[in-house]
């Protein structure tokens, strides 16, 4: 396995600095067919050059090109930065006989330039492994770091804006305006029933209501139905009043209304009753105008 690598990186070495003749294509070819991942063909790339580099010469290596190549190496292959210059190439790259990387020995002339060559080769391959590496490796990683775009929870409709949007979208709108009904203390009482038959769902807009709430009283509508017996209107739902104002609450019924007449509101013990005694009634609604 070793011999075979040697050989790689021989050829390597001479196509980079020579060329090769068509043998040692074929030869390098064969030798190289089966490493395709690029990382491994980087190395391989990095080892050849700095075998290159390791042919005498009188001229020393860079500091900052040492320093660079020794931290790519540490990271990618497993060696330590803080290793002597001398302990790092023997554990990355075994000693080889010179005879083993030229047939015959360079001219000395020709030493420096291609030690230099070397040096600058496995800097280059370095730098290429280093992006290589950062592409594959950290990339994904910043683009999986990237937090989702937030998405922003609308936000709940107040009564009114319920109101206004039910109106706005609704045709055919049957409207009821509100009366005192037979409680001496609620006189003033203003605002109306807004109902669709077509939606069965409508609204309460009513001002002038007795603060009356849990734990001992509640109000609750009742809507007389054209098709419903009148000692039984249908329930449209219950709810308190904790404060002055105006209350504008939706209608829920149980029983689906098939043209409401006239809507009441009672005050009874809290949680509703089925059938109201109507002894006290707060307030009256009579169906007058439908809208389109």
């Amino acid at each position: 396995m070793n011999e075979r690598r040697d050989m790689l990186l021989d050829l390597l070495a001479k196509k980079a600095l020579e060329g090769l003749d068509e043998n040692e294509q074929r030869q390098l070819n064969d030798l190289d067919s089966g490493t395709a991942d690029r990382e491994v063909r980087s190395l391989e790339m990095a080892a050849a050059a700095i075998n290159i580099a390791g042919v005498e010469t009188d001229e020393p290596l860079p500091q900052h090109l040492y320093s660079k190549i020794a931290a790519d190496a540490g990271k990618y292959v497993g060696a330590s930065v803080e290793k002597d210059p001398l302990e790092l190439e023997t554990a990355l790259w075994p000693p080889r006989p010179k005879h083993e990387i030229f047939a015959s020995s360079p001219e000395p002339s020709k030493l420096s330039w291609f030690g230099w060559l070397g040096w600058a080769a496995a800097a280059a391959a370095c730098i290429a492994l280093v992006i290589n590496i950062w592409m594959t490796r950290f990339a994904p990683q910043e683009q999986a770091n990237t937090p989702a775009p937030s998405v922003e929870t609308p936000r709940p409709l107040t009564p009114q804006e319920q109101l206004a949007a039910f109106e706005s979208s609704t045709p055919h709108l049957i409207k009821a305006s509100w009366a005192p009904g037979n409680m001496k203390d609620v006189k003033g009482v203003t605002g109306e029933v807004v109902w669709s038959d077509e939606k069965q769902a409508g609204f309460i807009r009513i001002r002038g209501l007795a603060v009356r709430g849990a734990p001992d009283y509640c109000y609750q509508l009742w809507i007389f139905d054209r098709v419903q017996d009148k000692a039984t209107p249908i329930d449209g739902g219950i709810f308190d009043v904790n404060s002055d104002g105006e209350m504008i609450v939706p209608i829920t019924t149980k029983i689906k209304p098939e043209g409401p007449t006239m809507f009441a509101l009672t005050l009874e013990r809290h949680g509703g009753v089925v059938v109201s005694k109507r002894d006290k009634i707060a307030a009256i609604a009579k169906v007058e105008t439908q809208s389109s």
